[in-house]
């Protein structure tokens, strides 16, 4: 066996998922484990996780697609930067189709906008690079995972003097949130299956003062349905011995102190800075604005942009689906308005989004 396909043994899940049946006929009352990153729940959906835990383990979950908690009025200033003939608009693939308060970037480059998918920060640079005569503007948009390449990439254009390169900037960072969720008592929540590719940077320690300040396990889980059957026992065996810490499942990619070198350029980059999510309002801390000494590569300072408040489809229910309130199914607009093709909300467009994994292998 490869290495991957150690962690899709079925026989392997099916023995883990008869422990878990075993574990949870031990708990007081039912519990609730949130995932909060999108491949998590893509995975979790792909491989009919769910399907194999008893009723009183419930999988919920959370904010962890960087696109669909990335607000409408974000999406609006984008737009607003393809009306100057002279602006390149640089984004990944999955911020073309995510609705604005009137249009998306698909819809304005079908008008003639100029904007172009790139696989990386540092195309965006070679962009710029290679039209001196234009601004390129990148969607800065991520978690802690891309933010130190967008990092990387503005300390670049600034060793080059590549004075036409701007980012536009909308990162956010995870722990913070995660307080905000555990302390809602409509979610309940029992334990949580921490992001993988965010713990390669932040690393498992990053996740004790949630552990400590609400007495909640913690799983640093891998994608694959070993990690996550894993992961789950992992948080049944702490609620059975009444322990609220953090360990790491994912051992062979995550450590304790994660990446330093990676939090030092995003840190010689961004500060933090309030940000609004989608569907969880304005929260103090969690963004990651650059550094006012950069503010020349800073899009939204540079170029003045202006745009008025944002107003999404009152229909939507993404802000419900992200918070964990609300199930994909339970949308009224699932699979009838709202389809990949003709996405009425951000959770429909993105691959990582909760709505797009049950679209796709939920029904």
């Amino acid at each position: 066996m490869n290495f991957q396909d150690e962690f899709r043994d079925r026989a392997l899940v099916r023995n883990m998922a008869d422990n878990i049946r075993a574990m949870a006929a031990r708990l007081k009352g039912p519990v609730n484990f949130m995932e909060v990153c999108g491949t998590h729940t893509m995975a979790i959906y792909q491989y009919g996780i769910r399907s194999l835990l008893p009723e009183n383990v419930r999988l919920v979950s959370g904010p962890g697609c960087p696109v669909c908690v990335t607000p409408v009025g974000y999406v609006d200033k984008a737009i607003a930067c393809t009306a100057d003939s002279g602006n390149i608009v640089a984004t990944f693939g999955d911020m073309l189709r995510v609705p604005g308060s009137r249009s998306s970037l698909m819809e304005e480059r079908a008008k003639g906008a100029d904007v172009r998918i790139v696989y990386s920060p540092r195309d965006a640079v070679a962009l710029a690079q290679a039209n001196p005569g234009r601004r390129v503007i990148f969607l800065g948009v991520g978690f802690e995972t891309t933010t130190p390449t967008i990092a990387a990439s503005i300390m670049e254009a600034a060793r080059l003097n590549i004075g036409n390169y701007l980012v536009l900037a909308s990162h956010k960072t995870i722990p913070i949130p995660m307080e905000a969720l555990t302390a809602d008592p409509e979610l309940a929540l029992s334990g949580y299956l921490c992001p993988a590719h965010v713990s390669t940077v932040i690393g498992g320690n990053a996740y004790k003062p949630l552990a400590e300040k609400f007495h909640i396990p913690c799983v640093v889980t891998g994608f694959e349905p070993a990690d996550v059957m894993q992961g789950i026992e992992m948080l049944l065996a702490q609620i059975l011995a009444d322990e609220s810490r953090v360990e790491i499942q994912y051992s062979r990619a995550v450590t304790w102190e994660g990446n330093p070198k990676a939090r030092a350029i995003m840190a010689k980059v961004f500060e933090p800075c309030d940000t609004a999510w989608r569907g969880l309002g304005v929260l103090p801390g969690t963004g990651l604005a650059i550094r006012r000494e950069l503010a020349s590569f800073d899009a939204e300072k540079a170029l003045a942009i202006r745009v008025p408040e944002g107003s999404e489809n009152p229909a939507c229910q993404c802000g419900e689906v992200l918070k964990g309130k609300l199930a994909p199914f339970a949308c009224p607009l699932f699979a009838t308005a709202c389809t990949p093709e003709s996405p009425v909300g951000a959770c429909m467009v993105s691959s990582e989004g909760t709505c797009a994994a049950a679209y796709k292998y939920g029904r």
